[in-house]
């Protein structure tokens, strides 16, 4: 059976001020009603029942989580004591499905990305659980570019290489590419053999624990050590210990990056990591003037390219300026370039070191 596992403990520092630490971007509304985690889960549902669905959240988090999706079962959702990255998550994960189906297939997805067009991303994952069935394979999902984007990693994959799923193209992976400058970014897209690196992962949990074993023993050592307390009353006290015994390191590097066997299926579905307020005021609806409003109490005058959010009620009025993100909760304020957006983080960190101030992050 197809497992989903969705980690959902990041702290969303870039969507400050609405994500602070005690409800980050995964736990938001910021497109429609549900939040990003609810549509995450709601996405798959033709393909994965409530009771396979695994969130891999911080510990702080769990009740959120249960919260938000109570149809899950309270055994499903995990807090991670401490964070280790993205290996350590997958490995106990990948534990705790195979106990409860020794056969099982896991896809791995993240709790904050937008998807639009889902029938077409449910069947790139049924083509890439397809091919994930094959001894040693692992599958992610590639996205194909449209611009050349410094924002995400590239999968660089065999042009010459060529065999179908479920009617969709599976690719031999080459190598795995970091964020480029603009220059080597038109340079990929110009080759014809990258795509966008989703972070979308799909193997068996067998074929993932014995890619551990081979590249990661450490971390598969404290596996063996976790595995016997699985379905028992000490699960959360050896999921603990499994998590302090095991290294930081990520599925890309510590794995993907190491093995052979790696395929993409590539997408063509819309698909964004939402990975700051830029990226919110690009995938809005737009007025004349080229301004996102989302909010009923404010005015703008010779202004233009303005995202402006705001749920506290006070006027928000903007007169002469242009690309400015304007975001406003009853704690605090953000006014900074769309085109800086990303270093909305810095100002969170300094925050944070802040004894007087970091109650408002």
């Amino acid at each position: 059976m197809l497992h989903a596992v969705i980690m959902a403990g990041g702290s969303g520092t870039r969507f400050w001020p609405r994500s602070t630490e005690a409800r980050p971007k995964q736990f938001l509304n910021i497109f429609g009603n549900r939040t990003m985690l609810q549509d995450t889960v709601d996405r798959i549902k033709p393909l994965v029942a409530a009771d396979r669905v695994w969130v891999i959240t911080n510990d702080k988090y769990v009740d959120l989580v249960q919260e938000q999706l109570p149809d899950v079962p309270a055994n499903n959702i995990v807090g991670e004591p401490v964070g280790k990255n993205t290996a350590p998550c997958v490995a106990a994960a990948a534990a705790l499905i195979q106990e409860k189906d020794p056969d099982g297939t896991m896809v791995v997805l993240p709790a904050d990305h937008l998807i639009g067009k889902p029938k077409k991303f449910l069947s790139v994952l049924e083509a890439a659980q397809a091919k994930a069935q094959e001894p040693g394979a692992l599958v992610t999902i590639g996205i194909k570019p449209d611009h050349p984007e410094t924002g995400y990693g590239y999968i660089e994959f065999d042009s010459g290489s060529s065999e179908k799923e479920k009617g969709h193209e599976i690719k031999k992976v080459n190598q795995f590419r970091e964020k480029p400058d603009l220059e080597t970014a038109k340079e990929f897209i110009d080759s014809g053999n990258f795509l966008w690196n989703s972070g979308m992962f799909i193997w068996k949990a067998s074929t993932i624990l014995e890619k551990f074993k081979q590249h990661l023993p450490t971390i598969f050592d404290e596996v063996k050590k976790l595995k016997p307390a699985v379905g028992s009353d000490n699960q959360k006290e050896a999921v603990d210990e499994f998590y302090y015994g095991c290294t930081s390191i990520s599925i890309d590097y510590g794995i993907m990056e190491q093995a052979d066997s790696v395929f993409v299926v590539p997408g063509s579905f819309e698909w964004n990591d939402v990975g700051s307020w830029r990226a919110v005021y690009d995938l809005r609806a737009k007025d004349e003037e080229g301004n996102v409003i989302q909010t009923d109490t404010s005015a703008t005058a010779d202004s233009k390219n303005n995202l402006i959010q705001s749920d506290s009620g006070k006027i928000i009025a903007l007169v002469g300026v242009e690309n400015l993100a304007v975001v406003e909760t009853n704690n605090a304020i953000l006014v900074c370039d769309l085109d800086s957006s990303q270093g909305v983080k810095k100002v969170v960190n300094k925050l944070r070191k802040d004894d007087d101030l970091k109650r408002f992050v």
